[in-house]
């Protein structure tokens, strides 16, 4: 009994050791990114070729599931 409750501790401790090697290499990972770039600005003209691909693409799949009707 007392071998398996060693065994248990010594696994348990491999598990603690390793969750808190990964949380510190997250911190220093968090920690050496820099902050994300603020969006680019978008201009009319690409937000207009944004909205016509949106709209062909919904014309194409109501013209695909209409036949399916």
């Amino acid at each position: 009994m007392a071998d398996m409750q060693k065994k248990m501790a010594a696994a348990l401790a491999a598990v603690n050791g390793y969750l808190q090697m990964e949380e510190a290499a997250a911190a220093a990972q968090a920690a050496m990114e820099p902050a994300p770039a603020p969006p680019a600005h978008q201009t009319y003209w690409s937000q207009s070729g944004r909205q016509d691909m949106m709209s062909m693409r919904r014309l194409i799949q109501l013209r695909t599931f209409a036949t399916n009707r």
